[in-house]
């Protein structure tokens, strides 16, 4: 093992000589690169003393592995690398199997610099979309993309019980007449192995934030409360999540750590409160209930005080709850405002399956397709957070209050891949890299119709969510509490 000179070695390389003419779109690049990978960073990285390629030569490959639009991961590898060694005038990796060896030995280092590098320039071009009625808002939610049907995959990602769940047994007795016989000579297919993903997303720059990566039984509820425990959070979060993000653990979890939360309330959550009084929230009221299960009582934890609010969005009547007990730190027209711009996760889903074409990966074995879904999720942070910088450098966009809500993946993605192409070429007034990544945002013309799908199934295992269960404390419960709260003031 031996340590490069990394600072000298990245100052040198990362530059071209000077040259005459006119700027390109490679000098565009490098002036993003310049901005987002600071010198030095990868100094303390240890590579193998036979090792030709800086890290940062790995970083910016795979970045450009990911943002590529050919199907065949092979021919992306191809495009990436000419990219890249036109931008740092050193050869790079030279095989697709050599880039594929290095980014799973490295990518777990290489993801925990680069996250944190993420959102500390988040912090830097955030502005007044950082906080949001003075929180930090992080949203999160689940999704699957499926893998290719490999032995390599279906033993890392299928679950070991399909068929066997309470699901799955309600579906079969409800078709049980519409299915058909038994048939030895058509079998049904297994299912196809799916990578579980859960996302952790900045609702005011609409940035991914964290994520956690598993097979496609795995909870996401586990997998927030695992980011909360051990990824880094500024002061005053504020955790944003829908009616599966619920339960004691999870919500103890957040308070522990000097967080908050906020999460919609349905029938499967089960409250309690104090007084009979109390037992009803009216609509456009709110009430403190107490979250305490008999497992917490029996282990001897803590009840946990929340707030419960009545309230309407739009047409829905729906049933917040929120940890901030104080009215006045979170009103009800902040909550309502800060759990609508919660459905923007929904969005960033959608990008990266469609836009970035992530919704079926490609590599062949387990390890190699985490390391896909992984870089693509970075390089499609990276590429909105190239986007945002661009577009909230102009003093007009500053003054906007709906920049990061304006800003199309779509367009940034059409915008770097034209670069990647034409990185040779001269630019001309209004058509850099920097011009158009500012001009990468959504349509404002009003559409005579809706985009609503004409024809929409209903999902026959989605039933209406309810209301929460409230009861009334048991003197026992009270009795509890008292001693509890008696231990605390002492």
């Amino acid at each position: 093992m031996a340590r490069h000179n990394r600072s000298t070695k990245e100052a040198k390389h990362r530059r071209k000589k000077s040259r005459r003419g006119p700027p390109t779109n490679q000098d565009s690049f490098r002036a993003l690169w310049d901005w987002f990978l600071p010198a030095g960073i990868f100094a303390k990285l240890v590579c193998h003393g036979n090792t030709k390629w800086l890290p940062t030569h790995l970083v910016v490959l795979a970045f450009y592995w990911t943002w590529s639009d050919a199907r065949c991961l092979t021919d992306a590898f191809v495009g990436a690398s000419e990219v890249a060694r036109s931008l740092f005038e050193l050869p790079v990796i030279h095989t697709y199997q050599g880039f594929m060896r290095a980014l799973v030995t490295w990518s777990p280092t290489l993801m925990r610099l680069l996250t944190g590098l993420v959102r500390q320039r988040m912090e830097e071009i955030g502005g007044r979309w950082w906080r949001i009625d003075g929180w930090v808002p992080i949203a999160f939610d689940g999704s699957r993309s499926t893998a290719p049907r490999t032995r390599s995959n279906e033993a890392a990602y299928c679950a070991a019980n399909h068929g066997k769940g309470t699901t799955a047994k309600y579906r079969k007795k409800k078709t049980k007449g519409m299915r058909r016989k038994q048939n030895a000579k058509n079998k049904p297919q297994p299912p196809a192995p799916q990578m579980w993903m859960t996302l952790m997303w900045h609702m005011g720059l609409r940035l991914p934030w964290a994520w956690r990566l598993g097979p496609s039984d795995a909870s996401e509820r586990d997998d927030a409360m695992a980011m909360v425990a051990c990824e880094d959070f500024p002061e005053k979060t504020l955790f944003c999540g829908d009616a599966g993000f619920i339960g004691y653990p999870l919500w103890s979890a957040m308070m522990k750590g000097g967080h908050d939360f906020l999460v919609r309330a349905g029938a499967n959550v089960y409250l309690q409160v104090e007084t009979e009084k109390g037992r009803v929230v009216k609509e456009g009221r709110d009430q403190i209930v107490v979250c305490w299960p008999k497992d917490a009582q029996r282990a001897g934890l803590p009840p946990l005080r929340l707030r419960l609010i009545h309230t309407r969005i739009h047409q829905t009547k729906v049933w917040l709850l929120t940890s901030v007990l104080e009215r006045t730190q979170l009103t009800r027209s902040q909550s309502v405002r800060l759990y609508q711009f919660r459905w923007g996760i929904e969005l960033e889903f959608r990008g990266l399956k469609q836009t970035l074409d992530r919704a079926e990966l490609r590599c062949r074995t387990a390890d190699r397709a985490r390391v896909e879904l992984d870089w693509s999720i970075l390089g499609m942070a990276v590429a909105e957070l190239f986007a945002l910088r661009e577009q909230m450098s102009t003093r007009a966009s500053r003054k906007k209050r709906d920049v990061p809500a304006k800003r199309s993946l779509a367009g940034t993605m059409r915008a770097l891949r034209w670069c990647m192409r034409n990185r040779n070429e001269a630019v001309e007034s209004g058509t850099s890299l920097s011009d158009r990544l500012r001009d990468a945002v959504i349509d404002e013309y009003e559409r005579p119709s809706s985009k609503r799908a004409r024809y929409r199934p209903q999902n026959p295992d989605k039933k209406p969510l309810g209301d929460p269960k409230l009861r009334v404390l048991t003197t026992k419960e009270k009795q509890k509490l008292r001693k509890i709260e008696a231990k605390e003031a002492g």
